[in-house]
């Protein structure tokens, strides 16, 4: 699996060019025909996809392209399950998100049940890249609980990178914590 921007013809031509490189061993990937279609439900509506798979020159293995926008076996886009996790830090319950988002409140618990979880884990690992990363680093307050601590460490780790690339601030936070996770966010076994 190998996060990419969500412009077909940018990924197609970096395919084609051999710019996209295997998270693996670093070789080159190539075209290699397509994953299923998949419909992500969005605040507005739903968006269909169907993600790109490519094939390394090095090492054999074929990845799903999943597009930014996407979280790994999640059938809402990024933002949305980013609302909802940013929204449980604030103290909100599962009934009230799921009402606010119209989704289902077994989907938000799934989500948030997930998140709160590895909720540790995240928080050392957005805590590491927002030292990493950022111009002059100041790491986020303590919030309350490990679930807010994880929260405030993503979308800090996210205004260090826009400290640092200005065009991270281009897109949605939660767009940026999928990229960097890989669309792996609410995986169990990431990072």
């Amino acid at each position: 699996m190998l996060t990419v921007g969500v412009d077909p013809a940018e990924v197609e031509a970096g395919l084609v060019s051999g710019v996209l490189v295997c998270p693996g061993c670093g070789g080159s990937l190539s075209p290699w025909g397509w994953a299923r279609v998949r419909s992500l439900r969005g605040e507005t509506g739903v968006v269909v996809v169907r993600p790109r798979r490519a094939r390394c020159s090095g090492c054999r293995v074929s990845h799903v392209l999943l597009p930014v926008f996407a979280l790994l076996r999640r059938a809402d886009l990024a933002e949305v399950i980013g609302a909802a996790l940013s929204a449980k830090a604030a103290g909100s319950g599962a009934r009230t998100i799921a009402a606010g988002l119209g989704r289902p409140v077994e989907t938000v618990r799934g989500w948030l049940r997930a998140f709160a979880r590895r909720a540790e884990v995240l928080r050392l690992w957005f805590t590491v890249l927002l030292v990493d990363t950022g111009v002059d680093p100041v790491p986020p307050a303590q919030a309350g609980t490990p679930f807010a601590d994880a929260v405030a460490a993503v979308v800090g780790a996210v205004v260090a990178a826009r400290s640092r690339w200005p065009r991270v601030g281009e897109v949605s936070p939660w767009w940026w914590a999928s990229a960097v996770s890989a669309g792996r966010l609410l995986a169990p076994s990431w990072p």
